[in-house]
């Protein structure tokens, strides 16, 4: 339900604001009494009423063939991208469906390795596989090679999304900001990153891979409960980073957001390696971070209940009264942001034109 194309010009990754509105939106199909949650901006998850108290909770998402990460990671990666969406409800997905195509110089082993990482990164985190298609076609190209969708059963009141935080809420992040974009680039330019921040920075930019997942952060915020007085919303920081995810959050639940641009953390090999490529940190691809909202009450439980997980966690800001993100800087007035495209996959797209390595 994205493009890469408007009005001639040529965009990349998530489609933009007036694409998804003035067309995604409105061209939805048969409307169903049942559909508690459908898409909007900021939602990760749709929520299907089942009758009684039970719903039905789903998602869905591209899946890539990144080659310098190889397949058995790349595997890895196109799973937790999906369960990180489907966990941000506080619950976990229990099946999912595959379609793959498959370019066709992808050889039968990586294939095969491919589909063999999917299916066992699936079976540890307990969800079923049930459905799909697996085809090649010509056309068909790196990095993205199909799509997965993963659901589940809940019940009303049991689960949470970004509209349901309220003002008085504290704002949290986990681990920091620019996580995915930082190890992408790391993993798949080597040598031109070296050379720009030195061998020591890329190699901790590399092994941040494998804090592209929200799974273990969304399970256990939602051990401290679900609702006004526990958790009341979750997303994570997928395209558009932490000042866009935070943004959404804000327009899904119709308040303002209001965060410290100093309390955001960032570490130095993300500061440098998106500066090597002229990336903002805070507004570029950060799957890993999860963006959470918390009665103030509780605020103790969730630092402790992460503590004892081991996942970093910083409280960030407040939710208001009012609308959209609100952000200050050193000791200055708040200012409203509004986070344009993200610019990681046209920066991506031309090191690749670029022939850097």
């Amino acid at each position: 339900m994205e493009s890469g194309a408007r009005r001639g010009k040529t965009i990349y990754g998530k489609g933009g604001r007036e694409l998804l509105e003035g067309v995604v939106y409105r061209n939805l199909g048969v409307k169903r009494s049942e559909v508690i949650k459908g898409p909007g901006r900021g939602m990760d998850n749709a929520v299907i009423g089942l009758g009684g108290k039970k719903v039905m909770i789903l998602t869905v998402d591209p899946v890539s063939v990144i080659p310098s990460l190889g397949m058995e990671l790349s595997g890895w990666l196109s799973v937790h991208l999906i369960a990180s969406d489907y966990t941000t409800s506080g619950l976990r997905p229990e099946y999912a469906t595959f379609s793959f195509n498959f370019p066709p110089k992808l050889g039968d082993t990586h294939r095969e390795d491919y589909v063999r990482s999917i299916g066992e990164e699936c079976r540890r985190l307990g969800i079923t596989i049930v459905a799909g298609h697996t085809g090649s076609y010509p056309g068909a190209g790196f990095t993205i090679v199909g799509a997965g969708s993963m659901f589940g059963f809940g019940r009303r009141g049991g689960f949470v999304d970004p509209s349901m935080a309220r003002p008085g809420d504290a704002i949290l992040m986990t681990k920091q900001a620019g996580i995915e974009a930082t190890a992408s680039l790391a993993l798949s330019f080597p040598r031109y990153v070296e050379g720009k921040v030195g061998r020591l920075r890329a190699s901790r930019a590399k092994k941040l891979i494998r804090l592209c997942s929200t799974v273990t952060d969304a399970l256990t915020a939602a051990r401290i409960g679900l609702g006004r007085g526990g958790i009341t919303s979750m997303h994570d920081a997928t395209e558009g980073g932490v000042l866009g995810g935070l943004e959404e959050m804000a327009y899904a639940s119709e308040t303002a957001f209001h965060v410290g641009e100093g309390r955001i953390s960032v570490s130095e090999e993300v500061g440098a390696v998106c500066g090597a490529f002229g990336l903002d940190p805070l507004e570029s691809l950060s799957e890993g971070t999860l963006l959470v909202t918390c009665n103030p009450d509780g605020l103790d439980d969730v630092k402790g209940e992460f503590a004892g997980s081991g996942i970093p966690i910083q409280e960030i800001g407040s939710v208001e009264d009012g609308a959209g993100l609100w952000v200050t800087k050193g000791g200055g007035r708040p200012k409203r942001i509004k986070p344009g495209v993200d610019r990681y996959w046209a920066v991506y797209r031309n090191a690749l034109v670029a022939r850097l390595r």
